[in-house]
């Protein structure tokens, strides 16, 4: 390859990278010319609802409850289970003593 054809293909790729900078720089002020065209709206005021906060309020108080309730619920089972158990063991132990 010759130096002519090095240098050719070289400004072939400059001028392709000047286009692709141009289109950039072109798109870059749209997006600044349509920015400026579109008043920002500012963001609607919220206001406290209290009802909602109430009701959201009661309900995890209720939920709380119930999950409370359950969890006793468990507890009463499981003491209940050793108990048995430990009853059952007792009278098996009782029951091989009497062989």
């Amino acid at each position: 390859m010759s130096a002519l054809e090095k240098a050719a293909r070289e400004a072939v790729e400059a001028a392709d990278n000047t286009e692709l900078t141009r289109q950039i720089a072109a798109i870059l002020a749209a997006q600044q010319l349509l920015a400026q065209q579109q008043p920002q709206q500012p963001a609607p005021a919220q206001q406290f609802d209290t009802k909602k906060w109430l009701t959201l309020g009661t309900l995890g108080i209720a939920a709380g409850l119930v999950a409370s309730l359950f969890a006793v619920a468990v507890a009463i089972g499981a003491v209940s289970v050793a108990i048995l158990a430990l009853v059952l063991r007792g009278l098996w132990a009782d029951y091989q003593k009497g062989r």
